[in-house]
């Protein structure tokens, strides 16, 4: 839903900052604009740890699986999620909500300005960290699946022939596959927007160059649904209820 929503809601807005050289819709949307687009995106981040532990889970641990995600638990999880970006990054951009004209130079702006200290608390909760937890459970995943190919082609290779090593062999490269792209993007739409964080350079004046950043980081939350779907048919199931509405009837769910 993260991601449906900054295609709905962030990316038009930014295409107005974008094509504008003046900001024409207000401090309010100014402010609102940045909270809106930041939460959304470090919700979709935290929905990508939740799924990297829910895969990490059901490979790893199959059997304790139907007790440890729960349906309860999984719902508490995302609305703990949600609130914790709105929490988040609400207190990152405390003094531009209070006053959303604060670093502009002339009418018509809205930008916004983060010191070295938040950038960096920024740069590690956003990026580092979940980029880091996605990485470890991923390659845990990718061994223990690789593992359990190789076991199950030695123990079956008399009984079904050369068909399980066929069958093994795809599972190992579907696994490898969707690890090593799941973590490319990731590190390719965050990685540049991060960049000046990491180097340690000052580009506060460069709007251009934030502008585009900003698109590459957004562009990260219309590719995790292409990437998911095309990988896992469960995803593509929850994606047809929320496209028809379907996720509105409670029995649905379980069909």
């Amino acid at each position: 839903i993260s991601d449906l929503l900054v295609g709905l809601l962030v990316m038009p807005v930014e295409m107005v900052r974008f094509i504008e050289t003046c900001w024409l819709l207000g401090d309010l949307m100014c402010a609102l604009s940045y909270i809106i687009g930041v939460t959304l995106t470090s919700a979709s981040v935290g929905n990508m740890v939740l799924i990297s532990i829910d895969r990490y889970v059901a490979i790893c641990h199959p059997l304790q699986y139907p007790n440890k995600i729960t349906r309860s638990r999984v719902e508490g999880c995302v609305c703990v999620c949600w609130a914790c970006s709105l929490l988040y990054n609400g207190l990152i951009l405390k003094d531009h909500l209070s006053r959303p004209d604060r670093h502009n130079s002339c009418h018509g702006e809205c930008l916004v300005v983060i010191n070295y200290v938040l950038g960096t608390i920024d740069l590690v909760f956003t990026f580092i960290g979940p980029c880091s937890l996605i990485i470890v459970l991923y390659m845990r995943v990718f061994v223990v699946a690789v593992s359990q190919a190789r076991a199950m082609r030695s123990h079956v290779t008399v009984i079904a022939g050369g068909r399980v090593t066929v069958t093994a062999k795809k599972s190992e490269k579907k696994a490898a596959r969707t690890l090593g792209i799941v973590i490319l993007v990731f590190l390719m739409t965050f990685c540049p927007y991060y960049y000046p964080s990491l180097g340690g350079q000052d580009i506060s004046n460069s709007a251009s160059y934030w502008a585009i950043m900003s698109w590459l980081l957004f562009f990260n939350s219309c590719l995790n649904p292409l990437i998911y779907a095309f990988f896992y048919p469960w995803f593509r199931k929850a994606i047809k209820l929320i496209v028809t509405l379907r996720i509105l009837d409670y029995f649905s769910l379980y069909s």
